[in-house]
């Protein structure tokens, strides 16, 4: 077996690990819209240069307009709540909750796309969560507004998620990009003179470098799943939780106490159980998680709609559906 798949994607989640230090240190100093502006902002050119090969004929009106808009919703608030959690809860703690967004897909992929989920990844998917509640510990806590923003952003980048693969086969690569990144860029300006704060060019430069990491991040990612299967690439992003461990000690002081740790590897195994579970039964048009192939949250690059067969993972009506256990 080639590792240059699953090397490329532990590249690109280090990457991504390091985009989220930046949102970290910005979100103490500024709110979550204005850095969301100027990431976006500083986006376009990097995304521009590569729809510039984008040869498919036709306009950017959407084959999908009402799913496109929902997908387009969840992107704003997505953005805006993963970047408030970085801010203000430790960032293992925050990943941990947001590593639930596969197992959020695996539910919403039954009425959306009309999956059938079998009894074991079922009861993985029940397991995953409890992992959530462990990691959020009830009652043994102050819970926090971040601890709400990041599990709506599960929730919504899961939706977004699901909303791609239902429409994915019929909509242009430049439409599913454009748009989140644009109304991205339109709401966040409107919201923008409520919050803004003058910025130095050092901090101006570091949210430069949060669009060339997303970027670059992308790439490698897209390079990781031509190289090797979805079941060997995806639990790559796991390692993202490495990371936070140690930047956080590092550069933030924080600490990952046991039970949250016990409650992370709760929510990392179940997510592990149900890609390789899909890639053993065999993967149908609606296999939630291994079609789920992008990093599913940040406001400025999403990669879905570049990856290889992106297009042939579309609508639920196109194959019956397949009960995977």
């Amino acid at each position: 077996m080639s590792f240059a798949g699953p090397l490329l994607a532990l590249a690109a989640f280090g990457i991504f690990a390091t985009h989220d230090v930046i949102i970290k240190f910005l979100g103490g100093l500024y709110s979550p819209f204005q850095i969301i502006f100027f990431s976006v902002l500083m986006s376009f050119p990097l995304v521009t240069l590569m729809l510039m090969r984008d040869a498919t004929h036709g306009n950017l009106r959407p084959v999908h307009p009402w799913w496109t808009a929902l997908r387009t919703a969840c992107s704003v608030v997505t953005g805006v709540c993963v970047f408030y959690a970085f801010s203000v809860l430790p960032l293992a703690q925050t990943y941990a909750i947001l590593f639930a967004a596969p197992l959020l897909i695996t539910l919403l992929a039954i009425p959306i796309l009309g999956e059938k989920v079998g009894l074991r990844r079922g009861l993985a998917v029940l397991v995953g969560l409890a992992g959530v509640v462990i990691v959020l510990r009830p009652g043994g806590q102050d819970l926090l507004l971040g601890h709400l923003a990041a599990l709506t952003a599960a929730v919504t980048s899961a939706l977004a998620s699901i909303i791609m693969r239902k429409i994915g086969r019929d909509e242009r690569t430049v439409v599913m990009l454009l748009y989140p990144m644009a109304a991205n860029f339109v709401v966040m300006a409107a919201l923008l003179p409520l919050v803004y704060v003058p910025m130095p060019i050092s901090h101006l430069g570091l949210l430069g470098i949060i669009s060339l990491l997303g970027f670059c991040g992308g790439l490698l990612l897209i390079a990781a799943y031509k190289r090797a299967e979805a079941a060997v690439v995806a639990p790559m992003q796991y390692s993202q939780i490495l990371w936070a461990t140690l930047y956080g000690t590092l550069l933030f002081g924080e600490t990952l106490d046991g039970p949250r740790m016990l409650g992370a590897g709760v929510i990392i195994a179940s997510g592990v159980y149900i890609v390789l579970r899909e890639a053993t039964k065999g993967a149908s048009s609606t296999t939630p998680v291994l079609r789920t192939r992008s990093r599913s949250y940040g406001s400025s690059f999403r990669i879905s709609p570049l990856l290889p067969d992106a297009k042939r993972g579309g609508k639920a009506s196109a194959d019956p559906p397949k009960e995977a256990g």
